[in-house]
């Protein structure tokens, strides 16, 4: 409703007002935590775009974020490049994968995209792995501190630096965020949203729904990319690990928790599970029952997840 657009607009700001006070508040090792969580929410919320606002499940974006990842660190690693030009090739590799990926991936539907895109980044892995000599193999790469410095207008910024690095991450989740947001309630995120429901009436409608749908797969991995490119510059390690499957399940993951199909759901599950996982490890060696135990008490108490069930439940105008 038109009378509600303040009400998202000011949550929106709040949460970023929030995250940048925390900055000046919290102790050394959730303030570092906080920062990596930034960042893989960032991933997390592209995956919403595609999951939760076209209704295509992928299990192949661990691969555009290791395209990211490794678009950005090869770049300083081997060429040389500066920050800013490493990001700018993180961001370009994801949306080269994406829009090939797109092009082949959307042939499918169901179940079967699910599995293409998850052979996909399989053998994005793979590849990973094969090229060694360049990408590390198993044991990754690690950028240096001196590799890590952003030189604006006489002055230095040190990426490794706990409160630039913060910031940097609060920066790259704040622009996401927004423009997810914008994404979500324009006219592009109405179609993507009528795909979701009712493909075949949206094509009777006079939409181009393959064109819309890879429109958000693409957008999808640029914001992939761009977490991908963030962590490797941000933390200074670039590893297979995060191309496995396992980082194509976690999104998914965090999704559901939070909530699919809305901008903030990413945030709020990322958070929840880092620090489920942090808390109950520090108690017991068996915090993975623990942690199976929350999920299932919050499955059946807010099946749509946290933000969604709210929504539904009690806060109609959340985005």
């Amino acid at each position: 409703m038109r009378h509600d657009g303040f009400k998202p607009a000011a949550l929106h700001v709040a949460v970023i007002a929030l995250l940048f006070a925390l900055n000046f508040m919290l102790p050394d090792y959730h303030h570092g935590l906080l920062a990596r969580i930034m960042v893989l929410a960032v991933f997390a919320m592209g995956y919403n775009l595609l999951f939760g606002y076209v209704g295509l499940l992928s299990l192949g974006h661990a691969m555009f974020f290791s395209a990211g990842l490794y678009g950005s660190g090869l770049a300083i690693y081997h060429l040389g490049w500066s920050v800013p030009a490493a990001f700018g090739a993180g961001l370009v590799s994801g949306a080269a994968l994406s829009l090939v990926i797109g092009l082949l991936a959307l042939r499918t539907t169901g179940v079967a995209f699910m599995i293409v895109t998850m052979m996909f980044a399989q053998v994005f892995y793979l590849s990973i792995l094969y090229f060694a000599q360049w990408t590390g193999g198993d044991q990754g790469l690690v950028l240096q501190q001196s590799q890590r410095l952003i030189e604006v207008g006489g002055v230095t910024l040190d990426l490794t630096e706990p409160v630039t690095r913060y910031m940097a991450a609060l920066g790259l989740f704040s622009v996401v965020l927004v423009a997810t947001l914008f994404i979500a309630r324009s006219a592009f995120g109405r179609v993507l949203v009528a795909i979701r429901e009712n493909e075949e009436r949206t094509k009777m409608l006079g939409y181009d729904t393959f064109a819309n749908k890879l429109a958000a797969v693409v957008a999808s991995g640029v914001i992939c990319a761009a977490s991908g490119a963030a962590y490797a510059l941000l933390f200074g390690y670039v590893g297979s690990t995060l191309a496995s499957v396992q980082y194509s399940i976690l999104p998914l993951l965090w999704v559901l928790l939070g909530g699919a199909a809305t901008t903030l759901g990413p945030l709020v599950g990322t958070v929840f599970m880092y620090y489920v996982i942090d808390v109950t490890s520090g108690y017991t060696s068996a915090y993975m029952l623990v942690v199976g135990i929350a999920l299932i008490l919050l499955v059946l108490y807010f099946p749509k997840g946290v933000l969604g069930t709210i929504r539904d439940r009690w806060v109609r105008w959340l985005p």
